[in-house]
């Protein structure tokens, strides 16, 4: 049966550890936060062995975890074998493997598998197998109305109470961002003194989480999201932000984005360059999303216009380059990158 990660939360607290999880979709925070759970049983469970494997790219050998399956712990009666997925499609290899592995489970591990992604063609027989003998939390981006009822139940978890008016003005600051609300949450649980929280305590509280700054306009853009990046940037440019500012930022994750395309694009272990360029495992799905969209190719010509735009907005444009609005050729530049049809974009230069 398919779980919401919180339900799978609940109920590792009510019975023992199964052979097999399956937690993956495309809010991050969820899927990270239903695996700790099941981590966090398996230590209360006594199972202090991990074995952590990164399937990600074609080259993934499934016989290693075999073998580590096969293979008696030296250490522990019994172990977790922790499998990164980031994109829940295991291939045939893969799917015989864990078909295998649920159809008689060794008493003596616990597999734990965790993807960046997941629809409806994701499933098969592999997962159902996994349904059979353990469970499959899906975690779904939450809907604009599903977000109140996660924020409340999330503050009763830290033992806070608000009243609805507190509560929507919190959702409507993070506008969307779980991460956001989840640390806002946090922060509360350390400044409130125990008493239920208004609308006015929450506003002298809750910092402005939907700010227009450079790292979530970067997000938005990442994720493929123009009209929200298009909103982000206009409110750059509202608060007095100015061109170069925001250059360095978004110079930066576009080399990484072209370093990270030419890995994939070679076929080469795209979890070792995400460690090599430091990204961080909850930002790991911005990414991949991004570089679904486009090509090692056109990567390399979003850095290109990049330096164009900085030398446009610094009044340093090279010889024979037209001269051009800095804010308008940096907007068609996030909308070509949130855009699949990206290239296109670029194909006619602003002017004024």
């Amino acid at each position: 049966m398919e779980l919401t990660p919180e339900r799978l939360t609940a109920q590792l607290a009510s019975e023992p550890l199964r052979p097999a999880y399956l937690i993956a979709g495309p809010e991050t925070l969820r899927v990270l936060e239903a695996a700790d759970a099941v981590r966090a049983q398996a230590k209360a469970e006594g199972i202090g062995e991990r074995e952590v494997f990164d399937a990600d790219g074609r080259d993934f050998d499934w016989n290693q975890l075999a073998q580590s399956v096969n293979a008696p712990s030296l250490f522990a009666s019994r172990r977790m074998l922790e499998v990164r997925l980031p994109s829940a499609k295991p291939g045939k290899d893969g799917a015989e493997f864990i078909s295998e592995f649920c159809t008689n489970p060794p008493s003596d591990v616990v597999l734990l598998i965790t993807g960046e992604d997941w629809s409806r063609q994701h499933g098969g027989k592999w997962s159902e197998a996994i349904a059979r003998v353990g469970h499959h939390a899906v975690a779904w981006a939450l809907k604009p109305h599903e977000m109140p009822e996660w924020v409340e139940r999330r503050l009763r978890a830290r033992g806070l109470r608000a009243d609805r008016d507190a509560v929507e003005r919190l959702v409507e600051r993070v506008e969307g961002n779980l991460l956001a609300a989840a640390q806002e949450i946090d922060k509360l649980a350390l400044l409130s003194d125990g008493a239920s929280i208004d609308l006015a305590r929450m506003e002298s509280y809750v910092a402005d989480a939907a700010r227009f700054d450079i790292f979530r306009l970067l997000d938005a853009t990442l994720n493929g999201q123009p009209a929200q990046a298009l909103r982000m940037l206009h409110g750059l440019r509202a608060e007095g932000e100015a061109v170069p500012a925001l250059m360095g930022m978004l110079v930066m994750e576009l080399q990484r984005a072209a370093a990270l395309a030419r890995v994939q694009a070679k076929g080469g272990n795209l979890a070792a360059e995400f460690k090599a360029q430091r990204v961080w495992d909850a930002k790991q799905a911005v990414y991949r999303r991004a570089l679904q969209r486009h090509d090692a190719a056109r990567w390399e010509r979003f850095v290109v216009e990049a330096g164009r735009v900085d030398r446009i907005a610094k009044g340093r444009p090279r010889i024979g380059e037209e001269p051009a609005d800095a804010w308008l050729a940096l907007e068609r530049l996030l909308l070509a990158i949130a855009d699949a049809r990206g290239g296109s974009m670029l194909s006619t230069r602003a002017t004024g």
